[in-house]
């Protein structure tokens, strides 16, 4: 599964007021689409986050930050980017005003955690005031129940809304219109009152006093560090960080000896101060006799996920003289990005030797060390 984020910014904004479109405006020290950019790249789920914006804000984009020109209207931005992410294997989106410069964590989490089960999900709030209906003096009432106040990010299955988008004739406020339209059911998952859309002046204000509670909350972050060490044996491989690497022993042990992911597994357990994978898996079980070690991991991710914590990121450092690490590199962080859930460039895995030093320089095993950072959701 890959998930992207599309950053909607090509709009004007001119009932902000100011010299520049809102996106580009300073509030709590930095300008609106920093925060929300922020908010987006610095999330442990989403792997890609492209930016639409006017032509004109070129130079104002943040280096490395991927950009798609935008249409003459919101739907029009939202399918151009659409299409340029249509080659890079995404199965879900989440589309998001740039305006929204508070949105949180738990409320992506929540759209994203809903697509589990759905093929669009909006967070909303439902309405509590009273709604009339008029001009200069009130003609009737409105019913409120039922009624809900829309936010962003609106997340959908990659394929579908993209072909709702193709199909739609235009003209639509959001994107949940888009995908009504076209027959996809959205489900409404838990908004936020924080999570406001800058559109009039006085709203940067109230914008600012948000950003800065939300940094003063200092965010539950957490490392942990695993070290496994596995003999050599009779055999023609071994399996490292999933990956089955041609050699002409094998690493002896209860499982399959992959001594890199049992590492990577321990410090996971370790950030969460639950142990390592001897008191999940007591070697003393004959269940788990030459089980492949990709079941430990999944293990502590699904118990990171339980206890309210996302992989920020995973560092590997396997040590051995031989077999040589650097051309499985790529293939071991592929394989570990699909166990964790996390994106391969939030995965390093690397080797060192022991410059013939100890056991490992003496070719008896391989070594590894490993470091994880979890981030609380």
């Amino acid at each position: 599964m890959s998930i992207a984020a599309l950053i909607v910014a090509a709009g004007r904004g001119t009932r902000a007021g100011g010299d520049l479109p809102k996106q580009w405006q300073v509030v709590a020290g930095r300008r609106v689409a920093d925060w929300t950019l922020a908010a987006f790249t610095g999330h442990p789920r989403i792997d890609h986050v492209v930016m639409v914006i006017h032509p004109d804000d070129v130079s104002r984009v943040p280096d490395g930050v991927e950009t798609v020109p935008g249409g003459a209207t919101r739907d029009a931005s939202v399918r151009a980017g659409l299409e340029a992410l249509e080659a890079r294997g995404v199965t879900r989106v989440l589309i998001h005003d740039v305006a929204r410069a508070c949105v949180t964590a738990q409320v992506i989490d929540a759209v994203l955690d809903m697509l589990d089960t759905h093929a669009g999900a909006a967070p909303g709030l439902a309405v509590t005031d009273a709604l009339w209906r008029g001009a200069a003096t009130v003609t009737g009432t409105q019913p409120r129940d039922g009624l809900f106040r829309a936010q962003t990010p609106q997340g959908f299955h990659f394929g579908a809304i993209l072909a709702a988008h193709r199909a739609h004739t235009g003209g639509a406020a959001d994107d949940v219109e888009v995908a009504r339209a076209a027959g996809i059911t959205v489900a409404i998952t838990d908004g936020s009152d924080d999570n406001i859309k800058i559109t009039r002046p006085q709203d940067f204000d109230r914008a600012a006093a948000i950003l800065k509670g939300q940094q003063m909350q200092a965010p539950d972050i957490r490392l942990g560090n695993g070290y496994d060490v596995h003999r050599f044996g009779p055999g023609d491989h071994v399996v490292l960080c999933g990956v089955k690497v041609p050699h002409d022993r094998a690493l002896q042990g209860h499982s399959d000896a992959d001594v890199g992911m049992h590492a990577i597994t321990d410090a996971i357990y370790g950030a969460l101060a639950q142990g390592d994978i001897g008191r999940h898996f007591p070697p003393s079980d004959p269940q788990w006799k030459g089980v492949e070690s990709q079941i430990f991991l999944r293990n502590a991710v699904d118990l990171a996920r339980n206890m309210g914590f996302g992989i920020g990121n995973i560092d590997c450092t396997l040590v051995c003289e031989h077999p040589k690490i650097r051309p499985h590199a790529a293939a071991m962080q592929a394989a570990l990005a699909s166990i964790t859930g996390i994106a391969v460039a939030r995965i390093s895995v690397k080797a060192t030797t022991s410059e013939r030093l100890g056991f490992t320089g003496r070719e008896e095993g391989i070594a590894a060390i490993a470091t994880a950072t979890l981030v609380a959701s």
